[in-house]
């Protein structure tokens, strides 16, 4: 999913709308987030701190090219963790748990995205407004780093990397060992 460089970001974005069935306003303004994991729908709200996050981290779609699937959704996770998002919690919680959710089926590409993010910057410093979305996408791209060639990682990405990745899976699956010892506990008795 690469966005044509010549575009502006607001024709990027609304084509990004356009191929995902979003609606011209990509859902912002909705009371509900819906999704579906594999054949499970699923749903939370759409709280403010998600409205205001989520036209950066779509903007970051586009300009990153990560795909909207839960493998794209958590490479671009990574890269939002990697290229600094911690001043937006709300950004930093679901990014986490996306991470941490495909972290144990991915960490490869994972670490490769957390890379690139830490090689880069991403928009959420900025300010969502018209002078943005007039902005064609190969500026964002080279503002933000995303035209460059990817270094070799260094001893404190990969630190970095394992300190977020532990962070992470704590988050998600960390709650599932005081069930499991339950259950060890009821089957052992």
């Amino acid at each position: 999913m690469s966005a044509d460089p010549a575009r502006t970001l607001r024709e990027a974005r609304d084509a990004y709308f356009a191929a995902h069935l979003l609606p011209p306003d990509g859902g912002y303004g909705e009371r509900w987030v819906k999704l579906r994991i594999g054949p499970l729908p699923f749903a939370f709200p759409n709280t403010g701190g998600r409205r205001r996050a989520v036209p950066f981290h779509d903007l970051h779609h586009v300009l990153t090219g990560y795909a909207t699937d839960l493998v794209g959704e958590a490479e671009i996770a990574a890269w939002e963790i990697g290229s600094g998002c911690r001043h937006v919690r709300t950004a930093l919680h679901l990014d986490l748990r996306v991470l941490g959710f495909l972290l144990p089926r991915r960490p490869r590409t994972l670490f490769r995205a957390f890379l690139r993010g830490r090689n880069s910057r991403n928009l959420y410093r900025a300010r969502y407004d018209e002078a943005l979305l007039a902005r064609s996408v190969a500026s964002a791209r080279e503002e933000l780093g995303l035209d460059r060639e990817l270094p070799p990682a260094r001893p404190a990405d990969r630190r970095a990397f394992a300190g977020w990745a532990a962070l992470a899976l704590g988050l998600v699956w960390g709650p599932l060992v005081p069930l499991a010892l339950l259950g060890w506990w009821l089957v052992a008795r």
